[in-house]
């Protein structure tokens, strides 16, 4: 299959069938890639003959469709933005089994969309001291028992602004799936969080560029939240809150939901209250209750035996070069290469290549701003 005539006639699929995401999915699946799709356009009762008038009147002229993704292509090649197709590896998996998942993504960032672990955390745009403060433990916490999590949102005023920065402050990748094209943002007073996501997460969308942040997309980018995670966690909530939306469609994907309780006369607590009262999410109070409830224990007492010397017997011998490397991370963690090269005394070449076999090892990683961190 021509990889680059395939992702044209993906692209173009999406401005064909914008209007039923979950039809245009079937399509596809049936048919097994776009470029099968677009071949037999003329005759698509043959791939699926319960196909909806509607959708093979939209086939009828395909023009405009191609000459629009054809631009497309050209902006995002020029920009850094990167176009995952449902048959490309980087696609994040989860999100492929859900029937209408997008066609394609648009994509800028540098964490994989397919991590160990991926929960997404939502809430009410007018965040209370409670809900901050809940984010900001949850989110050390989480660190102290989980490394590798990638933890989405969706970049918006209240909970989810304060989700990724409390996921950068704390280490972690975090991802935003926006409502509107890679070539603006909204809010953009959230451009710094945004450009800092970038190096330690991405911005990832489902809309081609010049596609306005109405309100419907943001109602639609919500099965994205849901659909690429493990597990959704609703912070603060008023009753009849959007993110209780995409609490209902994590449920729908059989996604695991919690959330936080509060108040019974706080405003924003109702709805995370009527969820854990229907039983349409599960209580918790702490990052331990959710690693506990995922069953992801394994990651925490791994860090609790690294924590404690007994892991060390597990990695491989240490060069004289590698344990100075790690004696210098245990007594200041996350340190740029400048900084390690003063206090081992090793020269950048010979650190350079300790650094490498150690992040082969699984002993450090590489973090933001090329600090190295000590896992171990």
């Amino acid at each position: 299959m021509n990889r680059e005539q395939e992702t044209l006639y993906t692209v173009a699929l999406t401005r064909i069938g914008h209007f039923t995401p979950a039809a245009m999915s079937e399509l596809y699946r049936r048919a097994g890639s776009a470029t099968a799709v677009m071949e037999n356009r003329t005759d698509l009762q043959s791939i699926m003959p319960d196909i909806a008038p509607r959708i093979a009147e939209a086939f009828r002229d395909t023009s405009e469709a191609m000459r629009r993704a054809q631009a497309e292509i050209e902006y995002d090649n020029d920009n850094g933005i990167r176009i995952l197709t449902m048959n490309d590896e980087d696609y994040p998996r989860r999100l492929s089994e859900c029937p209408d998942a997008p066609l394609a993504l648009f994509y800028k960032g540098s964490a994989s969309l397919n991590p160990l672990h991926a929960v997404c955390m939502v809430g009410t745009r007018r965040c209370t001291a409670y809900g901050q403060d809940i984010v900001r433990r949850f989110c050390a916490d989480l660190r102290a028992m989980c490394h590798d999590v990638l933890i989405v949102s969706g970049l918006a005023y209240g909970v989810d602004i304060n989700v990724h920065r409390q996921a950068l402050a704390n280490g972690f990748d975090t991802v935003a799936v926006l409502a509107h094209g890679l070539d603006t943002l909204y809010p953009p007073r959230h451009r710094d969080t945004a450009d800092k996501m970038l190096h330690q997460g991405g911005l990832l969308t489902e809309y081609t560029t010049c596609t306005n942040a109405d309100k419907m997309n943001f109602v639609r980018r919500n099965r994205i939240v849901a659909g690429i995670s493990d597990a959704c966690i609703v912070v603060e909530s008023a009753e009849h809150g959007g993110s209780l939306i995409t609490a209902r469609i994590a449920q729908d994907y059989h996604r695991d939901v919690f959330a936080f309780p509060g108040a019974v006369v706080s405003e924003y607590s109702q709805g995370c209250n009527n969820l854990i009262r229907d039983n349409a999410a599960s209580l918790i109070a702490s990052a331990r209750d959710f690693v506990s409830a995922m069953g992801w224990q394994d990651d925490s007492k791994i860090r609790q035996a690294r924590q404690s010397g007994i892991e060390r017997q597990m990695f491989p011998e240490l060069s004289t070069e590698e344990q100075s490397v790690v004696d210098a991370l245990k007594k200041a963690n996350d340190l740029q290469i400048g900084h390690l090269t003063v206090r081992t005394g090793l020269a950048v070449p010979q650190l350079t290549a300790t650094l490498f076999t150690l992040e082969m090892k699984g002993v450090v990683k590489m973090m933001a701003g090329g600090c190295y961190h000590l896992l171990a």
